[in-house]
């Protein structure tokens, strides 16, 4: 063997190992690719409902109002995968500052999108209360984790006084508190789903900059319905981008309209507590998704249309949505063969 063909045959070794070693270092993006779609009409993985109707009997449902999700592959994804992934119509390939910005860990992302997903349930109940046409009052939304009211009122907890005086505005609140000091004791009475109740309730020191005490909670107008939700998934997606699918669940459990008819209904978009539905990302993968588990309905965020565009699979109908409201009405629109907007 020549001294030229050595030479050549170790370069060529060592080209190969470096290439081999290349491919495999990890790389700073993720893969993103279709997720997991559930019923929210049905049950989750170990068999329990996804929501849960307390105080009164529940429809009998058929058909699916499912979510989608976007599964995440971030953990050591080498230049081969990201490479692949760009070559995959069903991949998208995103750097990973794009999904856990700098300065944020991936458990501090993992527990933000825990927060909007908890907080986007609440928004749905909210929004179903209203629109299955329930009173209007003023209440509890959200109650602080380490405040004296947590484990003492409750997120749909309709105000009535403090102490006596009334507080079923902004103002009255504000006004009762305004004297008192942290630690203090309060008995506030309240109506939760239609029934009388008081609770005696510790007083919290107020935001930085501010004087007096606060009770803890975050309130303003929402509806009052005289049953509970219970809404599952906890811990096993995040995001605001199932709201509006959980609204249209509860309104189909509790309501004295089908929305499906058996039709398997698919969608996404975060909601409001007033109904309004805003735009998600990754709408792409979960059409896919969606396809894939056989909903030929998909609801769209309208503020979505413009990704929605070239990007629909064959045989799903895409109709975009504005509201809560509207989204009902497309539903029952499609069940008569009437038009519905597309995007």
């Amino acid at each position: 063997m020549t001294r030229r063909v050595r030479t050549l045959l170790v370069a060529g070794v060592l080209f190969l190992v470096l290439f081999v070693l290349a491919i495999l270092m990890p790389v700073p993006y993720v893969v993103l690719s279709p997720g997991p779609t559930l019923n929210t009409l049905g049950t989750d993985s170990d068999g329990r409902p996804i929501i849960t109707i307390k105080g009164r009997p529940s429809n009998q449902t058929t058909g699916h109002l499912n979510l989608t999700t976007i599964d995440i592959r971030s953990n050591r994804v080498t230049a081969a995968e990201a490479l692949i992934g760009w070559l995959q119509h069903d991949r998208v390939v995103v750097p990973r500052s794009v999904v856990y910005p700098p300065g944020q860990s991936e458990q501090q992302v993992n527990e933000q999108d825990a927060a909007q997903f908890a907080s986007s349930q609440d928004n749905a109940t909210a929004a179903a209360f209203c629109e299955l046409g329930y009173p209007k009052g003023f209440g509890v939304l959200a109650v602080e984790a380490k405040s004296g009211a947590n484990g003492k009122l409750q997120p749909f907890d309709q105000l009535v006084s403090l102490d006596g005086a009334p507080i079923d505005s902004q103002e009255k609140l504000r006004a009762a508190v305004a004297d008192r000091k942290p630690g203090e004791i309060v008995t506030i009475a309240f109506k939760r789903q239609g029934k009388p109740m008081t609770a005696s309730v510790k007083l919290s020191p107020p935001g930085q900059g501010q004087q007096g005490a606060v009770i803890g909670i975050t309130v303003g107008d929402q509806c009052f319905a005289p049953f509970a939700v219970d809404l599952g998934l906890g811990g096993q997606i995040g995001g605001p981008s199932a709201g509006l699918m959980f609204a249209l669940g509860i309104m189909d459990k509790v309501g004295n309209r089908d929305l499906t008819k058996g039709a398997f209904v698919a969608g996404t978009g975060e909601i409001t507590p007033d109904g309004q539905v805003k735009p998600i990302g990754g709408i792409q993968l979960k059409m896919l998704a969606a396809r894939r588990q056989g909903a030929t309905v998909f609801l769209a965020p309208q503020s979505n249309c413009g990704d929605v565009k070239g990007a629909t699979p064959r045989g799903l109908n895409v109709i975009k949505v504005t509201s809560l409201h509207a989204a009902v009405q497309d539903l029952l629109a499609v069940q008569n063969g009437q038009p519905v907007p597309h995007c």
